[in-house]
């Protein structure tokens, strides 16, 4: 029976999602000469030929992909292993870490940190914010138990490494000017702002989500301003500056609500939504710690859907 190696399958697969073997040495703290030489000795060991040249590159083989196919079921069953040591050598104390995105953190991290607090003292969360991209590559790297992000930035489902957890469907509103003669407007849609000046970010997640989101609503919207921070984009369009889609977590967790002089409206008609998601490594979930934080995250979010439904 041939020796498998978790060291050397772990370093085939951070090649295989790196793409390099430079980034590859980078990520593990190795040189890349022994990279090169433990993926020769695994190579070795297998009989099979795992990477071939690609122009100044290398890439992955069938039969390398073969050989991760399988590995990724040995890592989800050692995560499981780590999971039930935990849970026999701490029962539910311990201390589980969380990346998470920022609007998520008051709304939704926030209140499940509190009913952990109340319920499993010995439980600690530690939490840090970071954005889609970032909070799996932490999850990847082991640096946090559960990364908080938006779906249409998340791993697929089908994604071997990860198991995501649907949270909570976050309405987007219409923030407006208050000043401004659709706010008293019956049925607002939002195809009816499709000439007005756009404030949201210049790049990144909300960008995307607002460009969708108009773009499925029949337009293209004009930005006039750029901005990221929330309360820099109510100040904006309090002013009159223009309109901007708001996350329903983002107004909810402002200090004192939507800025002086912005009307927020509920777009009923065609009402876009951001999904939440949570995910931890496959096979980590069934860690008492972890998936008490599961629950509780569950909680706050139905706490929530249950709020804007009223």
């Amino acid at each position: 029976m041939v020796d498998w190696e978790i060291r050397k399958l772990h370093i085939l697969r951070t090649l295989s999602e790196l793409g390099t073997v430079t980034a590859t040495a980078e990520a593990l703290r190795m040189t890349p000469s022994a990279v090169s030489q433990q993926l020769s000795g695994l190579a070795k060991q297998l009989g099979v030929v795992l990477l071939e040249a690609h122009g100044r590159r290398v890439r992955l083989t069938d039969a390398a992909h073969l050989v991760l196919r399988h590995a990724e079921a040995v890592f989800a069953q050692l995560e499981r292993a780590d999971a039930e040591l935990a849970g026999y050598l701490q029962g539910e104390a311990g201390q589980v870490r969380v990346g998470a995105f920022s609007t998520s953190i008051p709304a939704l991290v926030v209140p499940a940190v509190l009913e952990l607090r109340r319920s499993h003292p010995g439980l600690t969360v530690s939490v840090r914010e970071a954005e889609a991209a970032e909070a799996y590559e932490l999850l990847s790297a082991g640096a946090v138990e559960l990364a908080l992000s938006l779906a249409a930035h998340a791993p697929t489902p089908r994604d071997p490494k990860f198991t995501r957890i649907e949270l909570l469907a976050d309405p987007l509103d219409v923030a407006l000017p208050a000043g401004h003669p659709l706010v008293s407007a019956a049925g607002l849609r939002l195809a009816d702002l499709a000439g007005e000046p756009w404030i949201f970010g210049s790049s990144g997640p909300w960008s995307e989500i607002t460009r969708a989101a108009c773009e499925a609503a029949g337009f293209v919207p004009e930005q006039a301003h750029a901005a990221a921070d929330w309360s820099a984009i109510l100040a904006m369009v309090g002013a009159g500056l223009g309109v901007a889609l708001v996350p329903r977590m983002a107004v909810a967790v402002a200090v004192a609500g939507p800025a002086a002089g912005v009307a927020v409206r509920v777009l009923h008609a065609d009402q876009p939504r951001r999904h939440v998601v949570a995910a931890v490594r496959r096979g980590a979930e069934e860690a008492p710690g972890l998936a008490r934080v599961l629950g509780a995250l569950r909680q706050a979010a139905d706490a929530r859907m249950f709020s804007s439904a009223e």
